[in-house]
């Protein structure tokens, strides 16, 4: 049952020395203070026991109208994202209303369980029924406790490449979709692409809404739909509301574009997003000996100033068959593939899959600070190198002063 507290105690923050009484009044925290030594409890006080308190957990990049369907109708048994959207177009005329708000739920109740507060979902509209997006809307509302659900009107199989392409996006964002997405390496041409991202920009800026665009999800080093949306997110002044996820394509860039590349993304502002398990799943497919890793250029673009993020992508669903709604795994196999385990890294790593996640999601009222929503969880461990070691359950999960998760 949820309760309300009062106050959390002998706390840990990121980045600051020893324990701080973190008062809670209204929903909002209070002046954080410094404690001289560990102290007991009182009835409104909940006890962080020298662990680390972070901000929540953010899930910014996942499909949840696709969640827990993997195996149906088929399994996607070459592990390539292209036999993942075939599934994926097998699966879509079974969708119902009820079925979509019960799988959903389900991922949503399993992402407050670890931790996760803000989510960003992904909903296949490249259906005349828009059957997923209309539940999703549901959905939004019905876990509003829980976590805040952004939805993005996704075009899986393309805006210039489906029939009515355009006008199902513009109708997603008349039935209210917080983002506008794409997928430009999916349409049938490279002058198709260009024309989607430049669409679609002007599609997001006409109504003033932030934009997630699936973008180079592929190992192709000739697919470079991102110098584009940087393009005209510069053009649009747009940029600190755009973010290109995926990238993949990046990895198989020469350095000397990359270098070109930079200084376009740089001025952008973009912000970027990797699925590091669901990557390392699908990339590579083509490849004999080495196989690619199939990741954008992770730990460059944060060298370079850009904001990066960790996202899991997939539930269980025709794209990859695993996945258990834990943030944690995600950031630790990203480290490992990204070949970010030096301490300097570690040291930052939760950034990955908070603050970084909410800037993305252009998140306003988003930390732990006085005046802001007391929104936070307790992680198990005093520093992110013993959270990343142990990885267990977060201790608790409190949001607007009310305890959802106490362990």
């Amino acid at each position: 049952m949820q309760h309300t507290i009062n106050a959390i105690i002998n706390a840990r923050l990121p980045g600051r020395e020893g324990l701080f009484h973190i008062p809670i009044s209204q929903g909002c925290f209070g002046q954080i203070q410094p404690q001289q030594a560990s102290c007991d409890a009182g009835p409104a006080d909940l006890d962080a026991r020298g662990n680390l308190v972070s901000p929540p957990f953010v899930e910014p990049h996942i499909h949840l109208d696709a969640a827990f369907t993997a195996g149906e109708p088929r399994w996607n048994q070459s592990g390539t994202l292209f036999e993942g959207i075939e599934c994926w177009a097998d699966r879509k005329p079974l969708l119902s209303r009820e079925d979509v708000i019960g799988r959903a739920e389900r991922a949503l109740h399993l992402f407050a369980d670890n931790g996760i507060q803000h989510v960003r979902t992904h909903v296949d509209v490249t259906d005349p029924s828009l059957t997923a997006l209309n539940a999703m809307l549901e959905v939004r509302e019905r876990v509003a406790e829980l976590v805040d659900l952004q939805i993005v009107a996704f075009p899986q199989e393309g805006i210039c490449s489906f029939p009515h392409g355009h006008e199902l996006m513009e109708e997603a964002i008349r039935l209210g979709a917080d983002v506008v997405g794409g997928i430009p390496h999916f349409e049938y041409t490279r002058d198709d692409g260009v024309a989607s991202v430049r669409w679609l920009m002007e599609l997001a800026h006409k109504h003033d809404l932030l934009v997630d665009v699936h973008c180079d999800e592929i190992d192709d080093p000739q697919s470079r739909f991102l110098e584009v949306l940087a393009a005209e997110a510069l053009r649009l002044d747009y940029g600190a509301r755009v973010t290109a996820s995926h990238t993949c394509a990046m990895g198989s860039y020469n350095d000397a574009y990359c270098s070109r590349l930079f200084r376009l993304l740089t001025r952008s502002g973009l912000r970027f997003l990797s699925m590091p398990t669901e990557s390392l799943h699908l990339q590579g497919r083509f490849d004999s000996y080495p196989k690619r890793r199939g990741l954008t250029r992770v730990p460059e673009l944060l060298e370079a100033g850009l904001k990066v993020a960790f996202g899991q992508d997939s539930i269980r669903d025709p794209w990859y068959p695993l996945g258990n709604g834990n943030m944690l795994r995600t950031l630790d196999v990203g480290l490992h593939a990204c070949h970010m385990l030096g301490m300097d890294w570690i040291d930052s790593c939760l950034e990955l899959i908070t603050s970084n996640g909410a800037a993305a999601l252009n998140l306003q009222n988003y930390g732990i600070e006085p005046g802001l929503p007391a929104r936070c969880i307790v992680l198990h461990g005093s520093s992110p190198y013993e959270v990343l070691l142990e990885q267990k359950p977060v201790l608790a999960s409190i949001r607007d002063g009310r305890v959802l998760v106490s362990r």
